[in-house]
């Protein structure tokens, strides 16, 4: 068993629901966990057909709650954006962008095979100074907050198997195919270097 705790990321197109989701319930369950997002602004559907409500990564969710409440508090509370908000509020102040973090992950799970792909293209990127490896995971999950909840689930029972291998590296592949033979759900995986 590893002496150390799992360093764990989760990323999303906009850390809102699906890798805030996974932070809520690794947290709670010990991990050492971060959420992140990929994209360059976090956009909000609008119920007249105008341009989507947008903001950029250095908005606190406190403040798009706000905006968002004084724009129309009925239907971003009917479509659980404010739900979201309320809860990323209690998890932490504002949005993370993935690019930017520097920290070292054993592992980083991503929830959609878009942002798989520019979080390896960044990996590949950056200066090779350490070469400690990181898996590079994606199981694709709907941006729902019932596939959100089930997809952090899965990422959880993941994690503790990782945890709790004496192998990390000649464990995943067992423990990737048992998940997808579980959940009916497929993962990719890629090794990058720090």
């Amino acid at each position: 068993m590893p002496s150390s705790p799992l360093r764990v990321a989760v990323v999303c197109m906009s850390n809102l629901n699906r890798s805030m989701e996974a932070l809520s319930i690794l947290r709670k369950k010990g991990f050492s966990i971060r959420s992140f997002g990929m994209g360059s602004l976090v956009r909000f559907p609008r119920l007249a057909p105008k341009e989507p409500v947008a903001y950029d990564f250095s908005t606190s969710y406190k403040m798009m709650c706000k905006d968002l409440s004084c724009k129309d508090r009925k239907y971003y509370k009917g479509n659980g954006v404010l739900h979201i908000l309320g809860r990323n509020e209690r998890i932490k102040p504002h949005l993370e962008r993935f690019q930017e973090c520097r920290d070292p992950f054993d592992v980083i799970f991503t929830c959609a095979e878009n942002v798989y792909d520019r979080v390896v293209a960044d990996m590949c990127a950056r200066d090779q100074e350490t070469c400690q490896p990181v898996h590079v995971i994606n199981m694709d999950i709907e941006d729902t907050l019932e596939d959100a909840t089930l997809g952090s689930l899965i990422i959880c029972e993941l994690c503790q198997g990782l945890q709790q291998a004496d192998d990390m590296e000649s464990s995943l592949a067992e423990l990737l195919l048992a998940a997808e033979g579980k959940t009916g759900r497929s993962f990719l995986h890629t090794v990058c270097f720090y």
